[in-house]
Formats: C-alpha cells, sequence, structure tokens
C-alpha cells in the first residue's frame, strides 16, 4: 500500500512540474507578443514625433521673428532715452536766461529764447519720425502708467488728480514707455479751522 502511495504521489508532482511549466512557456509566448509592435503602431508614433518636431522648430521660428523686431522697433531705446537728456538742458537753460534780469526784456535774450525753442522743436520733430511721442499731460487725469506725481497743489476749480502742472515732460517709444512725466496734480483746499480765530478773539478781549 505504502508502495502504491509513493508511485501515485511521484506521478501527482510531475504533472504538477508539467503545468507548471505549461504556464511558464504561455506567460513568456504572451510576454513576447506583447513586445512585438505592429507596423502601424510604429508608424503612428513616428508621426507624432515628427509633429511634435515640426510645433517646436515653429515655436522656435516666433521667437526669432519676435526678437528679431523688437531689436528694429526697440533697438535704439537705450539711446533715445539718453538723449532726453538734451530737450531737458535746453529748457533748464530756457528758465535760467528768462530769470536773469540783466537779460529781461532784451532783444538779445528775444533771440536766444527763440533760438532754444527752434532747435527744441527740431529735436522733438526728430523723435517723432522715430515712433517717439511726447506724453500728454496738462489738463489730465493722473495716470500712474505714464504720469509721476511729484507734488500737490490745492485749486478748488479742478478735480483732484487733475495734472496742472508739468515738471518734466515724459515720453514714450511706440507703445513702451520711455520715461514718465513728471507732475504736479491738483487737490481740494483744507478747510481753514475756526478755533484759533476765536482763541484770538479772547486773547484780544482780555
Amino acid at each position: 500500500m505504502e508502495e502504491k502511495q509513493n508511485i501515485d504521489d511521484d506521478k501527482k508532482s510531475k504533472l504538477e512540474e508539467q503545468e507548471d511549466s505549461t504556464k511558464l512557456e504561455e506567460s513568456d509566448k504572451s510576454s513576447n507578443e506583447e513586445k512585438i509592435v505592429s507596423p502601424e503602431d510604429k508608424i503612428k508614433a513616428l508621426e507624432d514625433k515628427i509633429t511634435r518636431t515640426f510645433a517646436e522648430m515653429e515655436n522656435q521660428r516666433r521667437r526669432f521673428e519676435k526678437e528679431k523686431e523688437d531689436a528694429f522697433e526697440y533697438g535704439g531705446y537705450a539711446f533715445a532715452k539718453e538723449s532726453l537728456n538734451l530737450i531737458d538742458n535746453l529748457e533748464r537753460s530756457r528758465q535760467v536766461l528768462e530769470n536773469d534780469v540783466s537779460l529781461k526784456e532784451s532783444e538779445a535774450l528775444k533771440k536766444i529764447l527763440n533760438h532754444i525753442d527752434i532747435i527744441k522743436k527740431d529735436l522733438i520733430s526728430i523723435y517723432l519720425k522715430s515712433n517717439i511721442v511726447p506724453i500728454d499731460t496738462l489738463n489730465k487725469k493722473l495716470d500712474p502708467n505714464l504720469h509721476q506725481a511729484m507734488m500737490e497743489i490745492e485749486d478748488d476749480e479742478k478735480e483732484p488728480g487733475t495734472i496742472v502742472q508739468e515738471i518734466q515732460k515724459g515720453f514714450m517709444i511706440k507703445d513702451r514707455l520711455l520715461r514718465p512725466s513728471l507732475v504736479a496734480v491738483s487737490k481740494k483746499r483744507e478747510a481753514v479751522s475756526e478755533k484759533p480765530k476765536e482763541n484770538i478773539e479772547k486773547s484780544k478781549d482780555k
């Protein structure tokens, strides 16, 4: 009996080994089938890769065109900004001459001021040809993107925040700010307190 039982056990173990071997073969076969890529899938993968490559090339081309355009349009930005000092110096010279008592109402002063105005107009004309435009200021509402308020002036006739004086002219180059306008804006007059006046009258009565 024991001998028969051993034979049965041997048969059972061999069958189990065969089943395991069969399962391994089937598993290897299925994994190999998964690794095999069809020609259609290969073509699709290549098409996707080519599409991405062309899209990247197009983006690079657009960036290059934008950089080239900016260099052409705004290449003189730094030079233009520095050259505005010429207008500032002309304006300062004009003010100094106008305030010179010894030159007041003289023909020489009138001629000098006239020449300064001509030079200033010529400079602005050259700027306009290069798309450098003065910023409008007087009687405009303060715009922080274009104007920089330097002081406030009491004025009940104008709405608070209205530009009433231009201290330094600002300029745009196309759609970019070259430098902001330095301005003075209006504000309401402060109400004078009556208490100090009452105190003065009381002190007089004493």
